[in-house]
């Protein structure tokens, strides 16, 4: 697991960056892909990247068989700090071929480390209960479950808050 992880590197996302639009498309694919169309940001990713202390960091592996396109997005994450002493981690999401290998425990941490610099006390998360793959992966980061928050998602659709203490 680790080894593919490795493989892959995790970089920060610079909109301003000449690239920068084609790992939006390629993020906004995921999005569309993993998340049911009233969770996902693919309309308004753009707006939530010029939002003030928010960032994006990503996952790139050259994908054998790529056809020469470059660095194929295997995952990513957003988070947002709002005030300095807390922040949120508002997407994770790793591509469903590319799961299992230690990509969502990087970003993850990866993540949790870019708030760590900024001084946050506390990172929080929602996370669908049914989501059983990713309710662990937080709890073995050290995520504990704070409260479930009902129709979160949807009526008859909730969600656990988490959260870890730095």
């Amino acid at each position: 697991m680790a080894a593919a992880a490795a493989a892959a590197v995790i970089i920060e996302l610079d909109p301003s960056h000449e690239g920068a639009g084609r790992v939006i498309d390629n993020i906004v694919r995921l999005e569309r892909r993993i998340f049911p169309k009233h969770e996902s940001l693919a309309r308004s990713i753009h707006d939530e990247l010029k939002r003030r202390n928010s960032g994006l960091i990503y996952m790139a592996s050259s994908a054998a068989g790529s056809g020469g396109d470059g660095d194929e997005v295997v995952g990513y994450a957003m988070y947002t700090c709002p005030t300095s002493l807390c922040a949120s981690i508002t997407k994770l999401a790793v591509k469903e071929s590319c799961r299992r290998q230690g990509h969502g425990e990087a970003l993850l941490a990866a993540a949790v480390e870019r708030c760590r610099r900024r001084k946050v006390q506390r990172v929080s998360l929602h996370v669908d209960p049914a989501r059983t793959a990713s309710v662990a992966l937080y709890t073995k980061a050290g995520f504990q479950v704070d409260a479930t928050v009902v129709g979160y998602y949807a009526p008859h659709r909730d969600a656990y808050r988490m959260y870890m203490d730095l």
